[in-house]
This record gives C-alpha cells, structure tokens and sequence, in this order.
C-alpha cells in the first residue's frame, strides 16, 4: 500500500472489551492479531504470533508498551513488534495499524 492509497478500516469491537494491561485475539482475513490496551488506554496491534516459537502473544502479560509472550517469556514491544532485551533482531510480530473512534477499535483492513 503507498501513501495515496485510502486505508479501509475495519470495526473489531469497542475498546472497553479490552481491559487496561490485556489483550484480546481478533479473528481477521489476515490472520489472528492480538489489540493490547495499555495501562494509559493507548492501543496497539501486532500479529497474534511470537517470532519466537509462535506463542500466543494475545494470551500474554502486558507490562508498559510491552508483552510478555506466555510461552517463553520473550518481552515483545508493542509498537514495534520487536523483541526487547538480549533477544532483540530475532524476528518480528508484525504490528497492525490499530485506532480508537467513538469507543471502537479499527484495523487496518490491507
């Protein structure tokens, strides 16, 4: 997608379904993405895999602007979807374009 293509937004559900410090797995044409809603109320979205042996990312804890991947522990940054610490540069979670309007969560749909 460049720059002057339109981005669709697509309407996964209202962000009080995400509790502060949590995530929750949305089902999308993409694959599954993992919304984390911070501490703060700032959301985020990457893919719901850890590049590291593909845990569930949705299912993990989320510290600051981070998340704890349930299996392994690998600590996740969530606007980058790189991981953090001495396992930085081994892969990625892609991150999802994600927004807030009237109470709802967007994706990015492309």
């Amino acid at each position: 997608m460049n720059a002057m293509t339109p981005v669709l937004w697509i309407d996964v559900g209202a962000v009080d379904d995400v509790p502060m410090q949590a995530a929750r797995r949305v089902d999308t044409p993409r694959g599954p993405v993992a919304v984390f809603r911070t501490l703060n109320g700032e959301l985020f979205a990457l893919r719901d895999r850890c590049p590291h042996k593909g845990g569930p990312l949705s299912e993990g804890i989320v510290h600051g602007k981070a998340v704890a991947c349930p299996l392994h522990n690998w600590s996740i940054d969530l606007e980058s979807g790189e991981p953090k610490g001495a396992d930085a540069g081994k892969g990625c979670a892609p991150p999802v374009k994600v927004r807030a309007e009237n109470g709802r969560i967007l994706l990015a749909a492309g």
